[in-house]
Parts: structure tokens; C-alpha cells; sequence
């Protein structure tokens, strides 16, 4: 247990996590579900696997040794989340990485963090210990930090034309993506539950001589199928549908090199949130479900200082800007209070 340690790789994942976009922006003459699913094919199926075959020393026995039902219950989460990160993605486009993450992950830190606790029974402890009261208050300020970067960016949004929205985000929509956003936002929540439901392989992969900070990767696999059998049946039909599937070996007017480089970096951008942020949960000691909260508050943190780097924010006035400082320093406060219930703890 190192709640400090723990925080600094979920501040990795959440670096990570508020990146991953950013090269799908350098794919050119690619339909949406071309790159998508190029970059997730990187992301949800070889890196997982590849981390795994790495790490654990006898990947199939591991696998073959678990219950079947340790097996299904976190594909079946990836599956829900999947729907999520698919939506997530669309997100993006109609709202930008600053708002649309902010919107999309209030609401995955909420179920994310709260879910897992309750159904495990862990929610009665949390309420009879000081540490616990001082991880809730956390979450809660993290929340609330959440609620402000979303806040600012709907003030922004009141104070752009449409043409200044679309300058930088082509495919704005508000209303659009913030429906879009709650659904996702719901959703990817899924992924945090498969991690609690594939805890036994974990376990078991320890038990076999995989490092305690990898020991989430074989469970990753799980997950991550899930997620990719949902965003390949979907991305498959759209690319049917728009008569897209051609993209993929196009060269006229395409630099179809750069465009898989790009995707592909992308997609391993997107696996290395989640490998640093299974890392981050094996220091958090037995509140480690508050990880998801500090994974999301870090993303928020990032992916907001991209947008303003970006140039997502120009044209906002003085009191939104003052609003997004505001939400961000307490976005920080809000990790540092989760990190200390959890050091706390270990004296109790």
C-alpha cells in the first residue's frame, strides 16, 4: 500500500486517457469508424494481450484454472462498456476534449465509484471509520470539482457563436452531445465493475508469480474483448452502411501509412490509461474503489489543459475561464484528500 505512488500512476493514466484523441486528429480521408476501429483493434485486443503474454508467466493455464464465471461476468462489463467508450468517442466530436470529457465522466466517477462499494458490501465500513469519511468527503469534493469544469463549459458554449464552436470543433452539437455525453457517461461507469468482477483472476495471477502492480492485466483482456465486440459490430455495420470498408486499403489522396501510425498510436495511448490505472489500484489499499474517482478527475485535469491548450477555450470571457481554474484546483484538492483517507486507513 502507497496511496502516493498510487496517485502518481493514475495521474500517468489520466494523462493518457486525455491524450489518446489527439492523433486521431492527424488521420486524413478516413471515415469515423475506419480509425476507430483501427485504433481499437491496438487498444483492446494486441495491447492487452501482449502486456499479459509478457507478464504473467503461464497465461493460458491462469485462464484455464479460473471459473467460468470469473470469466464471464468482467466480458459482459466490457461489453456494457464498450457502448460507452463507443459513445464516448462520439462525444468528442460534437462536444470537444475539454466539455466532453467533463460531462462524460461526472457521471462515470459517480457509478464507477460508488457502485462497487455498495454491492460489495464495503459501504458500511466506509461509514464507520474516519478514513472513510475522509475518502467519501474526497469523492464528493471530486464531484463537485467535476460539476464546475462541466459548468464552464456551458457557459462557454452561451458565450460563442456558432462559427467560433465549429472553428476547432467541426461537428459541434450541444444538444446532441450531451445526451450522447450521459449516456456514456453511464456506461463506461461498466468498466470499473468488470475490474471488481475479475478480481479472482488477479488474485490468481499473483498467485502465479505476476507482478502485483501488472496482476489487472490478464483481467484486461476480459474486459477489453468485450469492448471490442461491441465497437466491431458497430463500427462494421456503419462502414457498410456508408460504403467505408475500402478505406482501409484506399491510397488515392491518402496517407494511408500515417493514417494506421496514427490510429495505432492512438489506440495505445488509450490501453496505457488503463495499464497505469490497474497499476494505481494496487496501492490504494481496500478503498482502492475510489481509483476510479481519481482516475476521472485526472483525466478531467488533462483534458482540460489540452482544450485550453487546443484553443477549444478562445473567446470565453474572463469569470468562465475563472470557473475552469477554479474547477481544476479542486479537482487536485479533491485527490490528495482520496490519497490521505486512504493512508489514514492503514492506522485504524
Amino acid at each position: 500500500m502507497n496511496p502516493l505512488l498510487g496517485i502518481f500512476y493514475h495521474a500517468l493514466g489520466g494523462l493518457a486517457a486525455a491524450s489518446f484523441y489527439i492523433p486521431y486528429n492527424k488521420v486524413k480521408n478516413w471515415a469515423w469508424e475506419v480509425y476507430w476501429l483501427t485504433g481499437g483493434f491496438f487498444s483492446w485486443i494486441l495491447m492487452p494481450l501482449g502486456v499479459s503474454l509478457i507478464f504473467v508467466p503461464d497465461l493460458r493455464e491462469l485462464m484455464h484454472s479460473v471459473p467460468l464465471n470469473n470469466l464471464v461476468w468482467p466480458y459482459i462489463f466490457g461489453v456494457l462498456w464498450g457502448i460507452g467508450g463507443l459513445t464516448f468517442g462520439l462525444t468528442m466530436r460534437y462536444l470537444g476534449i475539454s466539455l466532453g470529457m467533463a460531462l462524460a465522466l461526472g457521471l462515470t466517477a459517480t457509478f464507477g465509484t460508488l457502485v462497487p462499494p455498495i454491492y460489495f458490501g464495503q459501504f458500511h465500513d466506509l461509514i464507520t471509520h474516519l478514513s472513510g469519511w475522509v475518502t467519501l468527503g474526497g469523492v464528493a469534493i471530486a464531484l463537485f470539482g467535476i460539476f464546475l469544469t462541466g459548468k464552464a463549459g456551458m457557459m462557454k458554449d452561451r458565450e460563442m457563436s456558432e462559427d467560433r464552436k465549429k472553428e476547432h470543433i467541426h461537428e459541434f452539437n450541444l444538444k446532441k452531445g450531451i445526451w450522447v455525453a450521459l449516456f456514456a457517461g453511464v456506461m463506461s461507469a461498466s468498466f470499473a465493475f468488470g475490474i471488481a468482477a475479475g478480481k479472482p483472476v488477479a488474485h490468481l495471477a499473483i498467485e502465479q508469480g505476476t507482478p502485483v502492480l501488472l496482476s489487472n492485466s490478464p483481467v484486461f483482456i476480459l474486459i477489453m474483448a468485450g469492448g471490442f465486440t461491441t465497437n466491431f459490430i458497430w463500427c462494421i455495420m456503419l462502414a457498410l452502411r456508408n460504403r467505408t470498408v475500402g478505406d482501409w486499403v484506399k491510397v488515392k489522396n491518402t496517407p494511408i501509412l500515417a493514417n494506421y501510425f496514427f490510429s495505432a498510436l492512438a489506440g495505445i495511448t488509450w490501453y496505457m490509461q488503463f495499464m497505469f490505472y490497474g497499476m494505481g489500484t494496487t496501492k490504494m489499499g481496500k478503498y482502492d474503489f475510489v481509483s476510479w474517482s481519481i482516475h476521472m478527475a485526472f483525466i478531467i485535469v488533462f483534458s482540460t489543459l489540452w482544450g485550453l491548450y487546443l484553443k477549444e477555450w478562445r473567446g470565453s470571457g474572463r469569470r468562465t475561464m475563472r470557473v475552469v481554474g477554479i474547477g481544476l484546483a479542486v479537482l487536485v484538492i479533491s485527490i490528495f484528500i482520496i490519497g490521505a483517507g486512504n493512508y489514514i486507513q492503514q492506522f485504524e
